[in-house]
């Protein structure tokens, strides 16, 4: 086991994001009224799940232990922000919306994690491969606006 804190510390932001993602589809998808869109954030879900797959894999060569997750106080709050936000407006265009927010926050955190932490190659492909996702999980949201 390699023991460098850097890529510990990318590897654990990026699960965070990653839970956070499929906490959120979890979160909304009972609100979800268009099939197209219900069919996109099942298809997006699968994709955090397999980047938090990938990190729980790799996640041993850095460090002991698992990666860091979304602490119960953010599921909450961010159970809670869906049921605000959507309180009068379950529409899917409002859906859409959330959850757009939500990945280009989670793309701003990836880029910062690219271009500011030096990691191993693996790691950094990771990084990228989590960007990537997000940017083209944004595409396909701007079409339920």
């Amino acid at each position: 086991m390699k023991e460098d804190k850097n890529e510990v510390n990318v590897l654990d932001e990026l699960n965070k994001g990653a839970c956070m993602g499929k906490d959120a589809i979890h979160f909304i998808l009972d609100k979800v009224n268009n099939e197209d869109l219900k069919e996109e954030l099942n298809i997006q879900y699968h994709k955090y799940k397999d980047i938090s797959d990938k990190i729980n894999e790799i996640y041993p060569q850095y460090n002991e232990g698992k990666p860091h997750e979304t602490s119960t106080i953010n599921k909450v709050m961010t159970w809670y922000g869906i049921e605000m936000k959507t309180l009068t407006d379950e529409s899917t265009s409002k859906i859409a919306e959330l959850l757009l927010q939500g990945t280009n926050m989670g793309i701003i955190e990836g880029r910062k994690l690219l271009n500011h932490k030096n990691t191993d190659e693996e790691v950094h492909k990771l990084v990228q491969e989590y960007v990537d996702m997000q940017e083209q999980a944004v595409e396909k949201l701007k079409q339920f606006l």
